[in-house]
């Protein structure tokens, strides 16, 4: 008699389903190539079908693995509902929460504010998940995710927190030794710093621009927001950085040449969420840190960042103005 398959081989079976690579899903889980192959190996032999046929770029979903496909979500489904239920219990127990974010909101916004409301409940753990990658909540990837990105899975609810405004930014010590260009036209003669990478519009710049391409004015480019922000304030070129970077006390200044790109801000979470308090409390939490009354630069409607210090400040002049890693003076002494 076959041994039954265990949860975590169909939890990998379903994970390779779904990227239709081994590669990819070893580096989903965390896993090598050799065990995902390996693992998988054993999942055929224990079920005596072919799951998947083995191509030169990636892998096919056999029609018998095909039909187990569905069976297996369930299953997940289940699971994810079991552990959810059990965990509103006892809500006095240490628990996790995990926040799924962008890196820049991630590390930039909301860790500086993170640090209070964790004190504030000591029996939490916070686990700040700074990855650009959308997270699946309905298959908790994560508690809470926030993201750029509209969710479209029927099967979460989502929220609209605000909008990212993206504006030019140069450093002083730019300016001083390159000048501040007046127009489009005069980036032409300036250096960019260009961020790329999942749920960014790569597009933006040259669309701006109106160039087929960026190729001739980028400097320096990554896919990570604090390199590109740190890019930016020790003059390596002109760069787009939402406009709350003003409100951080980094020493970079608005470029004024026309351009402004505006993201949408979105949190999601499983429907069950809110029954547990810690993920009910993290969310309201989280709805107050992007709470638009506060924060002028999440508004729908673009405020220009020369403008944020002669609105009224009472609400988040001492939460945000200071000497975090993001102030000017932090910054300098990193480097």
């Amino acid at each position: 008699m076959k041994n039954e398959p265990s949860w975590d081989d169909l939890k990998l079976f379903l994970v390779c389903a779904r990227t239709l690579s081994f590669r990819q899903a070893a580096q989903k889980l965390g896993l090598t190539s050799s065990t995902v192959v390996r693992r998988i190996g054993r999942l055929e032999a224990q079920l005596g079908v072919t799951l998947f046929d083995r191509l030169p770029n990636g892998v096919q979903l056999t029609r018998e693995a095909t039909k187990l496909v569905s069976s297996a979500n369930q299953i997940e489904q289940g699971a994810f509902d079991f552990q959810r239920r059990i965990e509103t219990f006892d809500p006095k127990k240490r628990g996790i929460v995990r926040i799924a974010v962008t890196e820049g909101l991630g590390a930039f916004w909301l860790m500086p504010r993170l640090i209070a409301f964790q004190r504030s409940n000591p029996m939490m753990v916070i686990d700040l998940q700074c990855v650009e990658q959308t997270a699946d909540v309905a298959r908790m990837e994560a508690d809470v995710a926030i993201q750029f990105e509209m969710p479209a899975s029927p099967n979460v609810l989502r929220q609209k927190l605000g909008a990212l405004h993206i504006y030019p930014y140069a450093s002083r010590r730019y300016i001083d030794i390159y000048g501040m260009p007046r127009n489009r036209n005069e980036m032409m003669d300036h250096r960019l710093v260009d961020q790329i990478g999942p749920q960014l519009d790569d597009g933006a710049w040259p669309r701006y621009l109106g160039l087929n391409d960026i190729e001739g004015i980028v400097g320096i480019r990554t896919n990570s927001s604090a390199a590109h922000f740190y890019a930016i304030e020790r003059g390596a070129g002109i760069g787009g950085l939402p406009t709350y970077a003003s409100a951080l006390g980094a020493d970079v200044l608005p470029v004024d040449i026309g351009i402004h790109h505006k993201v949408d801000i979105w949190m999601t979470y499983h429907p069950d969420a809110k029954k547990m308090p810690r993920v009910a409390n993290t969310i309201d939490w989280l709805l107050g840190a992007f709470d638009q009354r506060k924060y002028p630069w999440f508004r729908s409607e673009f405020v220009h960042p020369n403008l944020f210090k002669e609105l009224d400040q009472t609400e988040w002049r001492e939460n945000v103005f200071g000497d975090g890693f993001a102030s000017t003076g932090a910054l300098r002494e990193i480097s």
